[in-house]
């Protein structure tokens, strides 16, 4: 079984910056496609980013720019730099695991879920 832990999460200002961080465990974190969600209250959880497992990566047209995705396979690790944060950032951000490998930003086809970091930033 795959399990998949956040961290990284807080409070910020609007313009700081901050690190997810998405630790793997139970599978074969090297070969799946790796993505990053978020739901705001109120709101559908929506696609943030996604990365292949050759490192190919996607963006929502919101965070282009703003937000980098990687990952470290050595340590079953995939992060989320997220820099010059709004206030509409604000959300619970979730990491999601691809068995299958497509790039994809559609929910239904990730296989495994974290619990969710909150992110909140304050204007």
């Amino acid at each position: 079984q795959v399990q998949l832990v956040e961290s990284g999460g807080g409070l910020v200002q609007a313009g700081g910056s901050l690190r997810l961080s998405c630790a793997a465990s139970g599978g074969t974190f090297s070969s799946y496609t790796m993505g990053w969600f978020r739901q705001a209250p109120g709101k559908e959880r929506e696609f943030v980013a996604v990365i292949t497992w050759i490192r190919n990566t996607n963006y929502v047209d919101s965070v282009k720019g703003r937000f980098t995705i990687s990952r470290d396979n050595a340590k079953n690790t995939m992060y989320l730099q997220m820099n010059s944060l709004k206030h509409e950032d604000t959300a619970v951000y979730y990491c999601a695991a691809n068995r299958r490998g497509l790039i994809s930003a559609t929910i239904g086809e990730y296989d495994y879920w974290g619990q969710g970091t909150q992110v909140t930033v304050s204007s």
